[in-house]
């Protein structure tokens, strides 16, 4: 049994590696986010002939600049969709070490293991009931993230076709910063729970 926990363990600190990186691309999904947000909010500036002034007189300044800009935002969807993906695969290797999490307990599926031998604690290690709620709980906050993601890169998609209803924008930046589907003191607790007897 000993055994089986310390394989979690290991499986928890790839986990722990992965959520390392989600961070990374999320840091870099807010950058480019911001600078999504920051083209489509000048496109109605740029769709309105009296911002241009004197330079009205230069034949094609709005075409070329309203062109400019929609190469620079295509650019930039292009580096979320791939930032997108990158989510992605990390939710599909959390979803794999899930799947796969039943082969340690005998092989197939935990139900084999009665609830006695899944709540059996030895010393400060965690049970096994810890250890495959708490993935399945990691499991579930990934991917409720990343559907929430996608969601926001869509809502921003459509806000560039349409750039006169640019009050959402804001709200959903927030929203995509706030990452509300993984609490940073759930999971904390979970990692205290499977690392109790090296914390102590």
């Amino acid at each position: 049994m000993e055994s089986i926990v310390k394989k979690y363990q290991q499986r928890f600190r790839r986990i722990k590696d992965e959520m390392g990186r989600w961070e990374e691309l999320q840091s870099r999904l807010i950058s480019q986010f911001s600078n999504a947000s920051s083209i489509i909010q000048r496109l109605q500036l740029i769709l309105d002939s009296r911002n241009y002034g004197v330079l009205k007189s230069i034949e094609g300044i709005e075409d070329a600049v309203l062109r400019k800009q929609m190469d620079s935002l295509q650019a930039i969807f292009l580096s979320i969709n791939k930032t997108m993906e990158e989510f992605r695969g990390v939710v599909s290797i959390i979803e794999k070490m899930v799947r796969d999490s039943g082969q340690l307990v005998g092989g197939g599926s935990a139900k084999q293991l009665t609830a006695k031998q899944l709540k059996q604690q030895i010393g400060l290690k965690p049970t096994l009931e810890d250890c495959l709620s708490g993935l399945r709980i990691l499991e579930d906050m990934h991917q409720s993230e990343y559907r929430l993601k996608l969601s926001v890169v869509s809502a921003l998609q459509d806000l560039a076709l349409k750039p006169k209803s640019i009050g959402d924008l804001s709200a959903l930046q927030q929203l995509l910063i706030d990452q509300p589907n993984i609490p940073r003191e759930e999971v904390q607790c979970i990692y205290e729970i499977i690392f109790a007897e090296e914390i102590s």
